[in-house]
């Protein structure tokens, strides 16, 4: 019994099995520790109060340093769009509906989205390594020797920062987002500006505005969230550095795809 036992551990059925059965756990092992710390931090806010010159200090890091790249990617996706979009749609007597169908997609998905992965990519991957740096140097121990909580220390401020700077930086970049799309359908069909800002004005409502900004707030504390408690939980020297920091980029890109799915078929089914 035990030599089919051992053929059989040796086998790649069983190998591809433990492999996806090992993913499985470690894969509801994070979620339930990145949903415990959620609301340890809501927790803290009321038990703890706020340092308010540390929310300071994120928001500036979470808003300002990213805002550069944020509105480049926004920026040129929205030239990559319109330019293969416009003047195609004046080709079929479709001009009027560019300004409408560009705005449209800006507001609703490519701002937010592409906002999200430029702060993940800049901002959560910071977020991750510097925290897994402070776990594996002991200075989180330090902080629970000098009896602070580290949640309320380290996830709170960025957390917040990231629910208070997510919805400007978004709304800045769909701004950006739209006058690229305009003065690209202008260059490459010919379409005129006031053509395109009217269609657009026909097109956007309050309700647009107002999921795009809720998608924000979910966005940032998600991606404050994931990447702190990646780097949380990180050990095992600069490698396991490297893996939070990688975990934690991908953990969020995946949590603000679902998120915009849920948001997608809750206002737009």
């Amino acid at each position: 019994m035990s030599s089919i036992q051992k053929y059989y551990k040796q086998s790649a059925t069983y190998k591809i099995f433990s492999g996806i059965f090992a993913e499985l756990e470690e894969f509801l092992d994070t979620l339930g520790k990145i949903t415990l710390n959620g609301t340890e931090v809501i927790k803290s806010i009321f038990k703890d109060g706020i340092d308010k010159k540390e929310v300071a200090e994120q928001c500036y890091r979470f808003g300002v340093t990213s805002l550069p790249i944020t509105l480049s990617i926004v920026g040129m996706t929205s030239i990559i769009v319109a330019s293969q979009v416009a003047l195609e749609m004046v080709k079929q007597g479709g001009g009027n509906f560019v300004g409408l169908l560009m705005t449209i997609l800006i507001v609703r998905e490519v701002g937010v989205i592409m906002s999200g992965f430029a702060i993940i990519s800049m901002i959560g991957s910071s977020l991750a390594s510097e925290i897994a740096t402070m776990r594996v140097t002991e200075q989180i121990d330090a902080i629970k020797v000098l009896k602070v909580n580290p949640i309320s220390y380290l996830f709170v401020p960025r957390v917040l920062s990231g629910i208070l700077m997510m919805p400007p930086v978004v709304v800045i970049a769909s701004a950006i987002g739209v006058i690229a799309g305009a003065v690209t359908a202008n260059l490459t069909s010919g379409l005129g500006y006031r053509a395109f800002f009217d269609s657009a004005w026909l097109g956007i409502y309050m309700k647009d505005l107002g999921v795009c900004l809720l998608k924000a707030l979910f966005f940032g504390g998600t991606i404050a969230l994931i990447s702190c408690s990646c780097g949380y939980y990180a050990k095992g020297g600069a490698k396991g550095v490297g893996e939070a920091t990688t975990k934690a980029v991908v953990w969020s890109f995946v949590a603000i795809v679902i998120w915009d799915m849920i948001f997608a078929i809750a206002f737009f089914f």
